[in-house]
């Protein structure tokens, strides 16, 4: 069968002119009757074949035998039969000109190891055809401008579904039909939702890439409970950056693939969702925590997700609110998420009186009872244009649901400027102020930890990606290139990036001299030994050559005991080194993200209280400077109180330095970690390291 035209992958996926059911019923009680009766619905104007070898019409549609019984090509079929009777399919959907192939079916990887082992048969087959797959174990597709509901997902049963700009992709069929009715009984409205099941084929990646070049699409949403085939992620959240597009994602909980694998601290402190945080901050995407958050934000980013927000840190929110007890609530969970409520200074309560309100200066404006609907316009237009707040947020009490004059219409009256959010929690249930709000583009919340949560992570949103250093990194030829290397080879990888290292020398028990200055630290070099202090094969502030001995003696005797298969290959004697604050400097190859850069608190008690920045490696220059600041203990170098300075521009740089790992030539770094690095008021300088090759 041969188009005309022909029609891209994407529209393929979210709009596409024809479809076939295959396995539809005629039964209305059963799940495989509703893609028809939803497209049906909902005004689908394209073509819609079903397709059951028992039956001559379905629901008043004509039905066909089987795909090569069809009139005319399709372009999407969605699949409703048992799963063991897929396979033999594919080559007649080939064949009948379809592009993409939606499986609904279940009894693949969901189910065990052979259910993994027909799903991989499956894509097999499906690539040799030329068809991309979404699922299988899919609850399909559905695009509410054109009534394309290729799904069974019950949501779609309303009568009235909102078509509108919001897009929302989902690795749970379940929750996206939750989602979809949740927002909608808010009056938010959809272009398309996608359910992408087992993720054989088609990625979330893919998906966002297709409503990138959606033009009914303005914001994407994500519910995710993990990451896959995150660099094709990575290029569409690109893709929607530049585009305007803004992504918001909600993801479960911690993922535990890989950590088994950690052999560092970094391992330890950079948990896989750790990395994925890393992953979302990276390419712009803000991350909620509360579930309603994940569709009340739109407005918000709409509105302002384009704009680099500017804020100072922490970011300061000027409240305002008809009830002490509401406001109370905002600002608590705003102190828990890193905001502060701004009181306002005395510079703007005298300029307030001169136009006739008085305010106090504190955290909370309230205007309970004691303004008219003209000054609370009056107010929120000033507070709009002042400089000592970075957003601002207006509390409604019970008059949002009796009395919207007062405060809930001066907020739509009120001018409002681009750079600065404003925003609204309506403490009673109020639903016609909430939707006159909405109808406005305002972002108005019904909780307060929603309501915090979406201004944190706008503010949380980084600048776009700075361009980095990516020339490869080319390896020392004197260092493995596999496995697990030895703290002085690790020394050498680090010299080579231009890190500086403590001076040392690997000697042999029987013969100490080694010629650095006393004082000296000593320790057992060994493959074996990942945390040498762990084992008691560390020594430090050694004298002399009689301490020294001594201490070799002991070290030994400790390694027989706590690893006897340990392979000694010698004892590293290292220059003692001085310190304002010792840091520790990790990299890891994450399984779900890729290559990761860690900078913490250092020593033996990294892991007992982790205090940690994270980023994409490699880094550029500023995102080494914000590690410093977002890292609490940097404090201490950083003006505390009259303490020393230390050096953070060389701190800066050997982060950036030390990321570059990310792109050495032919060499797969699993992990790596400086711990400590000394920071000095001049410089900085690794004291131990330990890296493992892939």
């Amino acid at each position: 069968m041969n188009r005309e035209t022909d029609i891209s992958f994407g529209q393929a996926l979210l709009a596409p002119r024809s479809i076939a059911l295959v396995g539809a019923s005629g039964d209305v009680r059963k799940n495989t009757a509703r893609p028809l009766r939803f497209m049906r619905k909902h005004g689908y104007t394209g073509q819609i074949y079903p397709i059951n070898a028992a039956r001559n019409e379905i629901l008043g549609e004509r039905a066909y035998a089987a795909l090569d019984a069809l009139p005319e090509p399709v372009d999407h079929v969605f699949v409703m039969i048992p799963g063991d009777q897929v396979l033999p399919l594919l080559a007649p959907c080939a064949a009948a000109g379809a592009r993409v192939v939606t499986i609904y079916s279940d009894g693949f990887a969901e189910a065990g190891p052979e259910g993994q082992a027909r799903q991989d048969g499956l894509i097999e087959q499906a690539r040799r055809h030329g068809l991309r797959v979404l699922g299988p174990n899919s609850i399909g597709s559905a695009n509410l401008h054109t009534g394309g509901i290729i799904s069974v997902n019950a949501a779609f049963e309303a009568d009235d579904l909102v078509a509108g700009d919001i897009s929302l992709v989902s690795q749970s069929g379940s929750m996206m039909g939750s989602l979809l009715s949740r927002a909608a009984a808010r009056g938010f409205g959809f272009a398309s939702s996608v359910s992408v099941g087992n993720e054989s084929d088609i990625s979330v990646g893919e998906v966002v890439d297709a409503l990138v070049d959606d033009p009914h699409t303005r914001v994407i949403l994500l519910f995710l409970e993990t990451l896959r085939k995150a660099p094709v992620l990575a290029a569409a959240l690109r893709r929607a950056r530049a585009a305007g597009k803004p992504v918001v994602a909600y993801k479960l909980g911690r993922s535990e693939q890989g950590d088994a694998l950690a052999q560092s601290h970094t391992g330890a402190m950079a948990g896989n969702d750790a990395a994925v945080d890393a992953f979302f901050r990276a390419h712009g995407v803000m991350r909620v925590q509360c579930l309603e958050t994940l569709f009340e934000i739109v407005p918000l980013v709409s509105r302002y997700g384009d704009a680099q927000v500017r804020a100072s840190q922490p970011p300061r929110v000027a409240v305002i609110t008809t009830t002490g007890g509401g406001a109370a609530t905002v600002v608590d969970n705003l102190g828990m998420r890193g905001l502060v409520a701004a009181a306002p200074p005395a510079a703007f309560v005298a300029h307030m009186a001169g136009r006739g309100l008085r305010i106090r200066e504190t955290p909370v404006i309230d205007l309970t009872l004691a303004a008219s609907s003209a000054q609370y316009k009056d107010l929120l237009e000033q507070l709009l244009l002042a400089d000592w707040c970075d957003a601002v947020l207006s509390v409604i009490g019970s008059s949002a649901q009796f009395h919207p004059d007062l405060a809930v219409n001066p907020l739509v009256q009120a001018h409002k400027p681009d750079d600065k959010p404003v925003a609204a929690f309506l403490a009673p249930e109020a639903p016609a102020s909430l939707a006159l709000l909405r109808q406005h583009g305002i972002a108005a919340f019904r909780t307060p930890e929603a309501c915090a949560d979406a201004l944190a992570v706008l503010f949380q949103r980084s600048p776009a990606t700075a361009v980095v250093d990516d020339r490869p990194y080319d390896w020392p030829d004197a260092v493995p290139r596999h496995g697990v290397l030895t703290e002085h080879e690790a020394g050498e990888v680090f010299e080579s990036l231009g890190i500086p290292v403590a001076p040392c020398v690997v000697i042999q028990p029987r013969d100490p001299s080694h010629g650095i200055a006393y004082p000296v630290v000593a320790k057992v070099s060994s493959r074996d030994l990942m945390h040498k202090t762990d084992a008691g094969a560390v020594r430090v502030g050694i004298q002399d050559a009689t301490q020294l001995h001594a201490a070799i003696s002991a070290m030994l005797d400790n390694v027989r005991q706590h690893a006897p298969q340990a392979r000694v290959e010698g004892i590293l004697v290292q220059a003692m080194e001085d310190k304002l604050l010792e840091l520790i400097l990790g990299y890891r190859n994450d399984p779900l993200v890729g290559p990761i850069v860690v900078l913490g608190a250092g020593g033996i008690a990294a892991e007992l209280s982790p205090d940690v920045a994270i980023r994409l490696a490699p880094v550029d220059l500023d995102s080494a400077h914000a590690m410093i600041e977002a890292v609490r203990a940097t404090r201490l170098i950083r003006g505390f109180r009259g303490l020393p300075r230390g050096d953070c521009d060389a701190l800066a740089s050997a982060i950036v330095a030390f990321s570059r790992l990310a792109l050495a030539r032919d060499v797969q770094v699993a992990e790596a970690e400086i711990n400590p690095l000394f920071v000095r008021a001049r410089g900085v300088v690794a004291v131990d390291g330990l890296m493992r090759l892939a």
